[in-house]
């Protein structure tokens, strides 16, 4: 009889394990049809098949490349589609160990002070023309935004190694920062002209407009990199969720470790917000939703939020481009409206803990 209902425990959790991984499957296919359907999205026609066929052939099949496709796919539409994939997947892995390094679901890749420091480089760069090592152009707002949401980051871990501090302290760390930045930002905005203060603004609220190959591959590099070691680290972040004093117990060092999660999941951001601009409720809604259907086991709840913020941004994006086509809308926007009152109704619905 003993034998028996071990023999029923493991088969429930097996069951359970296959769940998840379902889950995370069905995730990726997800990604991979709106990937598909965005590039049928614009004024010239193109469906599906032929869409994923000039994929295929601008990789494996050269001979068969259709000039005007492959011109339509690679130059106009995918690098915008596929940096909101990259920057969706980014903000959903950060968020989901944002999330649980401070074992509170409001937390979000934000929660640093990120979105204050790149907001204030971006000024700098936009309105006023300073920028880091004299670069011009684009370059020199990424640079500028991406260096300037790093600092934020820097005091925390400066605050943070004074003493062993707390999640609690590390977010209040973070909130102090964000209204420096927020302040200074405010200051400069008052001597704009109304042609940089609108540069500016449309920045701030998020946008893939001006999305290139680039950016791409740059968020990409950060992203896998943080994923890898993110999805190698799930366990010990598994252990952390349980309290410091179990993860002490158990010979993991907290502190460290939230060191260490904290300039990970600050360079993934950092790489998403300064080619982007702010884009909101990505990292803080995927994986809250995830979290509801696979709970808080890290080894699961990392990959599946990365496909599922990178469905939510893909969707986002392809609502912008097309409600009120042909003006495009700031992808910021469109997050924000799915964003707010999808996550005010699981905040309602969900009755139990999720930890």
């Amino acid at each position: 009889m003993e034998m028996n209902a071990d023999q029923k425990m493991v088969k429930d959790y097996h069951r359970y394990t296959l769940r998840k991984i379902i889950f995370t499957i069905l995730c990726v296919v997800a990604m991979v049809i709106t990937l598909g359907y965005a590039t049928t999205i614009g004024s010239s026609s193109l469906t599906m098949w032929e869409a994923y066929e000039g994929i295929w052939n601008h990789f494996f099949n050269k001979d068969e490349i259709d000039e005007v496709t492959d011109w339509i796919l690679f130059d106009i539409r995918l690098p915008r589609i596929m940096t909101g994939m990259v920057a969706g997947l980014s903000l959903g892995v950060a968020g989901a160990a944002m999330q649980s390094m401070m074992k509170n679901p409001l937390a979000d890749p934000y929660t640093t002070g990120i979105s204050s420091g790149a907001s204030f480089g971006a000024t700098l760069a936009l309105g006023l023309g300073i920028s880091l090592f004299g670069l011009g152009g684009t370059a020199g707002l990424v640079i500028t935004a991406f260096i300037f949401s790093l600092i934020p980051a820097i005091v925390i871990i400066g605050v943070s190694s004074l003493r062993n501090t707390s999640a609690a302290t590390m977010i209040l760390a973070g909130i102090a920062v964000m209204y420096l930045f927020n302040a200074c930002t405010t200051l400069i905005k008052l001597t704009l002209s109304e042609q940089s203060l609108s540069a500016v603004y449309q920045w701030s609220i998020g946008d893939l407009s001006g999305s290139t190959w680039t950016s791409f591959y740059v968020i990409l590099v950060f992203a896998v990199i943080g994923s890898v070691i993110l999805m190698l680290l799930s366990k010990q972040l598994n252990i952390l969720i349980t309290g410091d004093k179990n993860a002490t117990a158990l010979g993991l060092d907290a502190h460290k470790l939230r060191i260490v999660l904290l300039i990970l999941i600050s360079l993934m951001a950092a790489s998403v917000v300064c080619f982007t601009g702010i884009i909101g409720f990505v990292g803080l809604v995927a994986p809250h939703i995830v979290r509801i259907f696979l709970g808080s086991d890290n080894r699961y709840l990392i990959p599946a939020s990365a496909a599922f913020g990178a469905v939510l941004l893909m969707v986002a994006d392809l609502i912008s481009r097309t409600i009120i086509a042909p003006t495009f809308l700031p992808v910021g926007v469109i997050t924000a409206f799915i964003g707010c009152p999808l996550f005010l109704y699981l905040l309602i619905k969900q009755r139990k803990s999720l930890w």
